[in-house]
């Protein structure tokens, strides 16, 4: 069967969550795409978007229709060049609508998990939960003749655990996207000693005509993207602890946040981070991780209080944070979280005590922004984290100490199989992450 022919029928599971629409989206018009092609005409491309909830799915349909046109806005010269058979397509908004309505044309909404009885490949992107995924795709694979393809969008379950007990012969792997799909360049690919040679290669070209870049993982749980994530956040949760004898716990969070994002040169603080991710996700990541790691607890206490206290923070439907470790306004973090007087405190009752507590950024800092542009980012680092080893402060003090960590985790996914070499986990954190340097480096020897 041959690649086109692969994706004549596909089905997208979950696809009206914040990972299932953007890969409906991409595959939406990479089928579309394809069935443009003279030599493809006549053949019926089909795409299941499956969800459970119809409004959902109503909410979708209107996502990719924006989307879609955004996308066609940006091709209309190419566009006007698949379209020059089409006489009647005389004008750019012509041609924009007709491709609009081409790719909303494959696509076929429904609650139905039957649809994908006749798909040859499905992408599954439910949630972080072994049994879920074992229990959805083996029914589909009882029910379906055709012997399919299974893509997960797991980024953490072992690809191993799954084929065994859904008992899919190799036909699983995992392609994991990073948050937002139809934006982020990186996908993890996960395959096992039992993957069909054939869907890897699939894999590979489906992932070239999406323009991603693409970075093997071994099949050990949390890979390498979360492998790395989950430590990190650890040792940040840590290290505010660390600092409650001597300042209030959100006091703490506030500082440590500050490190990460500042001192550390990166998009957004820590705290901010796992707020985005889901401090609930990131429990059940965990829970899925911890059973597979030899020698380690991958578990917070902390982390299990504000579950229990219903503080998890995560994304609305709109891409708007929710309030977790931190409350925010506008999308920036005004208050941390006081876990024991169940209130947030404002930044401005003791940011300023705090920054001075911290002490100012060493000589040559560059604020992350224009540290991802610079040209020179090896002399740049280099220089700015060579003061801060002379700076007796403690920010820096925090700061070596946690970029010391982050390159020994880094390090360690190599070491231990998870990453083939430094420059694939480096490239994870740089790609997926946004980190303005790999955490494998020389900054902090």
């Amino acid at each position: 069967m041959t690649y086109e022919d692969k994706l004549q029928n596909v089905t997208v599971l979950g696809a009206a969550g914040k990972m299932g629409s953007g890969i409906l989206l991409l595959t939406a018009v990479e089928m579309t795409n394809l069935s443009l092609k003279p030599e493809n005409k006549g053949k019926t491309f089909v795409l299941n978007a499956m969800d459970l909830s119809d409004e959902g799915l109503h909410g979708l349909m209107g996502y990719l229709r924006t989307q879609v046109r955004k996308i066609a806005e940006k091709q209309t010269v190419a566009l006007r060049a698949t379209y020059a058979d089409r006489a009647d397509l005389i004008e750019n908004g012509d041609i924009i609508d007709q491709y609009i309505f081409d790719v909303m044309n494959t696509v076929r909404p429904t609650t139905a998990i039957e649809v994908a009885y006749r798909s040859n490949l499905v992408f599954e992107a439910v949630s972080e939960n072994p049994d879920l995924k074992v229990k959805i795709l083996s029914q589909i694979d009882r029910n379906n003749p055709n012997k399919p393809w299974f893509f997960t969008n797991t980024s953490s379950v072992p690809i191993s655990l799954i084929d065994e007990n859904a008992k899919l012969e190799g036909r699983v792997l995992g392609f994991h996207f990073y948050n937002p799909p139809a934006i982020q360049k990186l996908v993890e690919l996960i395959t096992t000693d039992n993957t069909l040679a054939e869907m890897k290669q699939f894999a590979l070209d489906y992932a070239k005509g999406l323009r991603k870049i693409v970075v093997p993982a071994n099949d050990i749980a949390g890979f390498i993207g979360n492998g790395h994530f989950m430590r990190d956040g650890l040792h940040g949760i840590s290290e505010a602890v660390a600092l409650t004898p001597e300042y209030t716990f959100p006091q703490a969070v506030y500082m440590i946040n500050k490190v990460t994002q500042d001192f550390l040169v990166r998009p957004m603080g820590i705290f901010q981070l796992m707020d985005y991710v889901g401090i609930d996700v990131m429990k059940f990541i965990m829970q899925v991780m911890n059973p597979y790691m030899k020698d380690e607890d991958v578990h917070s206490d902390v982390i299990d209080t504000f579950n229990d206290l219903g503080v998890k923070g995560g994304q609305m439907s709109s891409g708007a944070q929710k309030d977790g470790f931190l409350k925010y306004e506008k999308g920036r973090p005004v208050a941390a979280y006081d876990p024991e007087k169940k209130e947030y405190v404002a930044f401005a009752d003791f940011a300023e005590q705090c920054d001075a507590a911290l002490g100012a950024l060493p000589q040559g800092h560059l604020p992350w922004k224009k540290a991802v542009r610079s040209k020179k980012k090896a002399e740049v680092f280099g220089t700015f984290f060579g003061n801060m080893k002379t700076t007796d402060t403690l920010g820096a003090k925090i700061a070596l100490k946690y970029g010391k960590r982050s390159n020994d985790i880094g390090k360690g996914l190599v070491a231990n199989g998870v990453a083939a070499n430094d420059e694939d986990v480096n490239t994870v954190m740089l790609t997926g992450f946004f980190h303005a340097f790999g955490p494998i480096n020389d900054y902090f020897e």
